[in-house]
């Protein structure tokens, strides 16, 4: 079972990047979209929606390998701080949410 959220997915919409990688990050909010992070379950499969950042179209080319700039492990690194701080957008907007420990 993937987690698909149409409302995640529309919230990219005029957004910052969060992944800002340095050099390549164009700035333009227009361009964001969400974008997966991780691999899904087999070949030509995303991952859930929770496990994805806001990243502008440049961002995005690099992340998804289709334009290769500097070292692939330190832009997996931007990633996923992109994603880190994408959940934290997301928790406060109250797309998502930790259910209490009690």
């Amino acid at each position: 079972m993937s987690l698909i959220s149409k409302k995640i997915r529309n919230s990219a919409r005029g957004q910052q990047c969060q992944v800002r990688i340095p050099g390549v990050c164009n700035g333009n909010s227009e361009t964001v979209v969400l974008a997966h992070v991780g691999k899904g379950s087999g070949m030509g499969q995303k991952c859930d929606d929770i496990h994805a950042t806001y990243a502008c179209s440049a961002c995005h080319d690099v992340i998804d390998n289709r334009t290769r700039v500097g070292d692939p492990r330190i832009n997996r690194l931007y990633a996923y701080e992109g994603m880190i701080r994408t959940q934290s957008i997301l928790l406060e907007q109250g797309l998502i949410e930790v259910p209490s420990a009690c």
